[in-house]
């Protein structure tokens, strides 16, 4: 590359390894992983606190897109995971998932910033942990 060009070539970030679920396909075991990539982004989005979270300032603001962003991520994975993989996890409620990422994505006037902070404090990583993703 020339001196002020910069490698825009995407990264892979560093993944937790997942266990594959009995007959997991590649596909499954990748979605599983970016699940648990998104649950670590969570926890650093929410340990910068509900107040900063909830800020009028750009930086709260930049949270807030972040996490709705993050949230939108996670309902979109969710929405590719095979319906023979979401049947084994039926106490997993898909649907409210699903719900959440409409609101977001369709009706982001009427989006409950709180709310989307409890899904990323708790509804993400209560997620993985129903999935067994993590250890």
């Amino acid at each position: 590359m020339n001196g002020g060009d910069r490698d825009v070539r995407r990264q892979e970030p560093n993944r937790a390894p997942v266990r594959p679920t009995g007959g997991a396909d590649e596909r499954v075991v990748r979605r599983l992983a970016d699940l648990v990539e998104m649950a670590r982004l969570a926890d650093a989005l929410v340990a910068r606190g509900l107040e900063a979270y909830l800020a009028e300032d750009f930086a709260g603001q930049t949270l807030r897109l972040a996490g709705r962003a993050l949230v939108l991520q996670v309902a979109t994975v969710v929405e590719k995971l095979p319906e023979s993989f979401k049947a084994q996890y039926p106490d997993v409620e898909w649907a409210k998932i699903q719900r959440m990422r409409n609101i977001i994505a369709h009706h982001y006037d009427r989006v409950l910033d709180e709310f989307v902070w409890e899904s990323l404090r708790s509804r993400v990583p209560e997620l993985v942990a129903s999935l067994d993703l993590v250890d």
